[in-house]
């Protein structure tokens, strides 16, 4: 079975094929992504009007360039899946017109996928095709249920229980920013290239994460986050080390802000970050007893987050590789296999986009 994946929910336009064999390996035949971040980088954050237009550019040239990098025309396709929600709405829209229309004009089943759920399924994929561009990390295995997935983004921060799937339990989640969020925020403060993450942990690199003690929000759900207050913990710390107030603009930080200071600020502010939600998944981990443990979603790539869990964790967690963290039409191929199978399909005639859905 051959399906192809397509995800527009908010700044990479993406489409691949995945192939699920008789003996449930899910092999990678294309991953197509073409990324509007560049677009993005000057405004420090997607605008999404610029991220919509850019998925009207490259849908289909995107779509084409999948199934030709799969070898397969539509006669080998037998299903499409795409992202219906969460995410911005124009982006959504994007996606989900260009599938309902392929689905009617080649007469395949369509497959309505949640995005944040399809992020744990990019652990699934185990095997690639011999013509697939670029070397992948794949795992020998995939993961076992029950398991327990921290599904981690600019977007989404929360722990799922899944018993199967698609028998699952969000048990906790931000209550304000996003981990991935919170990065982008702190980066902008210290005057560092957009998207944060990366910029963060590189910065860190050159710092000492011990030098400033942050916090972690005590929540009333224990696995819970919130990251709005360590956010202002580095904005208050990054004032006081210049001798200003509260009063001082966040935007004139990074001018006054020494390199070694910014590189502290960096290194303890990741520390924390991370620490926090390592932290939640052992708890959650040692409650729960899952066979497996899934870290997905673009921080999943975080090197910090790779170094501060294998050494706790007493299972080894899967982790997609780095191609797959960020969003792409593997992941929702992986899901769209699965939805296949248990004949879940959707009217391509009246499927609406859902930028708010819940996991």
């Amino acid at each position: 079975m051959k399906i192809l994946g397509i995800e527009t929910s908010c700044d990479e336009t993406a489409a691949a094929v995945v192939e699920l064999s008789n003996k449930g390996d899910l092999k990678l035949l294309s991953n197509i992504v073409a990324s509007s971040i560049d677009l993005h980088k000057v405004y420090g954050g997607v605008v999404p009007e610029i991220a919509a237009r850019s998925h009207i550019e490259h849908i289909h040239p995107v779509v084409k360039q999948s199934l030709e990098e799969a070898d397969c025309g539509w006669g080998d396709i037998d299903g499409i899946a795409v992202t219906y929600g969460p995410g911005l709405g124009g982006s959504l829209l994007i996606g989900v017109l260009t599938a309902r229309t392929l689905s009617v004009l080649h007469n395949k089943p369509l497959y309505a996928i949640n995005h944040v759920e399809a992020h744990v399924y990019a652990a699934f994929i185990n095997k690639t095709s011999k013509k697939l561009s670029g070397p992948y990390k794949l795992p020998s295995s995939q993961p076992a249920f029950p398991l327990l997935g921290l599904i981690v983004s600019g977007g989404h921060t929360q722990l799922t229980f899944f018993k199967n799937h698609f028998d699952f339990q969000t048990i906790g989640r931000t209550t304000d920013d996003a981990v991935g969020e919170a990065f982008d925020k702190v980066a902008k403060m210290l005057a560092l290239p957009y998207p944060g993450g990366p910029s963060i942990e590189r910065l860190a690199q050159k710092g000492d994460a011990r030098k400033f003690k942050l916090p972690k929000a005590r929540m009333s759900n224990k696995y819970d986050f919130s990251y709005s207050g360590l956010k202002t913990a580095v904005l208050r710390t990054a004032q006081k080390e210049i001798g200003e107030d509260y009063n001082f603009s966040s935007h004139l930080l990074a001018e006054r802000l020494s390199e070694q200071q910014k590189a502290d600020l960096a290194a303890s502010f990741c520390y924390t970050a991370i620490e926090t939600l390592v932290d939640k998944t052992l708890a959650a981990y040692e409650e729960l007893r899952p066979k497996s443990v899934v870290i997905a979603g673009g921080v999943s790539a975080s090197a910090e987050l790779r170094r501060q869990i294998a050494p706790r964790l007493s299972v080894e967690a899967h982790i997609p590789d780095i191609k797959l963290c960020t969003d792409n039409g593997a992941m929702i191929a992986a899901l769209g296999c699965y939805h296949a199978v248990a004949k879940q399909s959707v009217n391509p005639k009246s499927l609406e986009i859902s930028p708010s859905l819940k996991t």
